[in-house]
């Protein structure tokens, strides 16, 4: 298993309580489409066909962001541009894992999901 299966499950429980409890609403298109897919060496949770999170293989968090406030959230010394194949992101973020408190996943997890739903439907 690449990715880490304690932040997997707590990524499950935040789904969960904080979406599948009440948020995820039908016309968003949501109900019944948040999916697990192995991905990048970890495992992506996907909403409504597009990626929102994914849990990294050394506890770290992968999050759709708003390219409008990635700026802001690279200011924290814990939050870092994606690299992949020498390209950076402007919609994705790597939050590192000494950062994932219950309450700062939390509002990462609801972050990745809200722009998940704002990505152009496939």
């Amino acid at each position: 298993m690449a990715y880490d299966p304690v932040l997997a499950d707590r990524i499950r429980m935040v789904l969960a309580e904080e979406l599948l409890g009440g948020e995820l609403d039908d016309d968003e298109g949501d109900l019944g489409l948040v999916e697990e897919k192995r991905m990048f060496g970890g495992l992506g949770f996907m909403v409504a066909g597009h990626l929102a999170v994914c849990a990294g293989s050394k506890g770290d968090l992968m999050v759709r962001v708003d390219p409008a406030d990635l700026p802001a959230l690279v200011e924290d010394a814990a939050v870092e541009p994606m690299a992949m194949a020498g390209r950076t992101s402007k919609s994705w973020v790597n939050v590192a894992p000494e950062a994932l408190d219950t309450e700062t996943l939390t509002s990462w997890v609801t972050r990745g999901v809200a722009a998940a739903r704002t990505a152009p439907r496939k």
